[in-house]
């Protein structure tokens, strides 16, 4: 009989952000989906500006979705019914049960929180009737003193569902060892009394030259290391939050270049994972207009903060660059807010984002927006206009367009009772082309056009879904054989599977 009252769920918490949490949920949900084993995964409470649209027409972080592949599922709001897309440094909007239910500062969401419990419990016993197993992943680390209070992300979502943690530490940061035992003290009595284990992640070299620090680490705390997981050079795993600055080599002989500006609150920058994968593009995240050296495309992508973004867009110099790349040849293709930029103006009369007021665009396109309080969260799938090339991709965003330059659209959808619904704008010298679709550049016949729109005329095949599922089956290689099934098992208390 397990000491635990949820013991076929596991928590995965970390000493930091970027631990591995993320990476290694998504790996022992791909160990157990592929040795047909029923698994979820789960995250209370998710702080992200990437995001993904789920069936019900709900919101989620964009790791639960990726971590819902690895298990192959499709996404579920139940799967973080929490999630906080920050749109300053000191607030964020708050989304629960896939739904926005408006923005809070750090202090009113903190004395929020307490009310959350019920909700997040609730999907999570959901979870667990519909699975076998129920992979979670924890936020931060549960170390952090000042957002202990009220905790539904870490050990208070563990200690309210009474289940098994494991803890996970990067080696490539240095000192793990202080960050394990640091966090693991830090925990009260009946914390510490849950954690089954440590995890060393991304460790370069001779495993056995590690060995005594875990034997150290394990002599010090009580607690095993149950896996040092190896540094896994160039793997692919879509990022939380964080903006994955890792790129394969592209082919010198012919390539495009592909130029992303990262403004303060840029969102869902996995659009471009796939033009970063590929073998034949170099695309770059800039921060700082200097750094600008030309491009054959520039890519605006989706903000939190549309019309403060803007303002930072303009005083770094990017309208003069853009306006000057378009004089030279160059394309531009603006995506949900940095769509919304491209226009006459935008307009938020009712503060959804920021201040009330209005904005003057960069004038690129002849449509105005107006942000209003519905969001719009919906998976959508058509053409690209007057075309037989396929599109499939979601929409998240609070605005509405409006303006002659719909008249010459990008896409043609298929709405709910499947009629035609043009999508998006192509510009009269089709040198700019806007749309409120992310994931555009995933399917590979559709992302072909518009690299050879961009320049690129000779192409290698490149199919981003197909890459992307070899990269989880490759995490999940790695973790698998320093962390067997077996072991797994053990730890979910599903013992009498392995023996079956």
């Amino acid at each position: 009989m397990s000491q635990f009252k949820s013991p076929h769920t596991l928590m995965v918490q970390g000493t930091t952000s970027d631990a591995g949490k993320s990476i290694l949920v998504t790996a022992l949900c791909r160990i157990l989906a592929r040795h047909q084993l029923s698994v979820a995964p789960f995250k209370p409470q998710n702080m992200a500006l990437n995001s993904a649209v789920t069936a019900e027409g709900g919101e989620i972080g964009r790791a639960q979705a990726v971590q819902a592949e690895a298990c192959y599922l499709a996404p579920s709001v139940g799967m973080n019914p929490v999630l906080l897309k920050p749109n300053s440094d000191i607030g964020a909007q708050v989304i629960v049960n896939g739904q926005a239910i408006g923005n809070m500062k750090a202090t009113e969401y903190h004395a929020f929180k307490p009310s959350l419990l019920t909700e997040v419990v609730k999907s999570h016993q959901t979870l667990q009737q519909q699975y076998t197993a129920v992979i979670v992943e924890g936020a931060g680390s549960p170390a952090e003193i000042n957002l202990r209070e009220h905790d539904i992300a870490n050990m208070g979502f563990a200690e309210e569902i009474d289940c098994p943690v494991i803890i996970v530490a990067d080696i490539d940061r240095g000192g793990v060892f202080a960050h394990l035992v640091g966090t693991y003290e830090l925990l009260s009595e009946s914390e510490k009394s849950r954690v089954k284990g440590f995890v060393i992640n991304r460790f370069r070299g001779d495993v056995s030259l590690l060995q005594p620090g875990n034997d150290w680490l394990t002599e010090r705390t009580g607690v095993p290391v149950l896996a040092v997981i190896p540094y896994i050079t160039n793997l692919h795993i879509e990022a939380e939050d964080a903006v994955n600055q890792q790129q394969k080599g592209t082919d010198s002989y012919q390539q495009v270049k592909v130029a992303v500006p990262l403004y303060p609150r840029a969102s869902n920058h996995t659009d471009f994972d796939v033009l970063r994968m590929h073998p034949q593009v170099d695309c770059e995240f800039i921060r700082d207009s200097s750094q600008f050296a030309g491009a054959d495309l520039i890519v605006l992508p989706g903000s939190k903060n549309v019309r403060g973004d803007l303002a930072w867009f303009r005083e770094n110099g990017w309208e003069d660059i853009i306006k000057r790349h378009l004089r030279l040849g160059g394309k531009v293709i603006g995506i949900c807010g940095g769509y919304q930029m491209l226009g006459q103006f935008i307009h938020d009369p009712d503060q959804i984002e920021s201040s009330a007021g209005s904005s003057r665009g960069i004038g690129l396109l002849d449509i105005e927006t107006t942000l209003m309080e519905n969001k719009c969260l919906r998976n959508v799938t058509g053409t690209l206009f007057n075309s037989a090339i396929p599109v499939k991709g979601y929409e998240i965003h609070a605005g509405m367009s409006q303006g002659s330059a719909l008249g010459n659209p990008l896409f043609q959808l298929e709405d709910e009772a499947g009629n035609p619904q043009p999508e998006g704008v192509r510009s009269d010298d089709d040198a700019v082309l806007g749309t409120y679709l992310h994931g555009v550049f995933d399917q590979p016949e559709l992302l072909a056009e518009l690299l050879k729109w961009a320049g690129l005329d000779q192409q290698q095949a490149f199919d981003y879904p197909e890459f992307r599922d070899q990269q989880i089956n490759r995490l999940a290689d790695a973790v698998e054989a320093v962390m067997p099934l077996d072991s797994l098992l053990h730890l979910l208390t599903l013992d009498e599977i392995s023996s079956s």
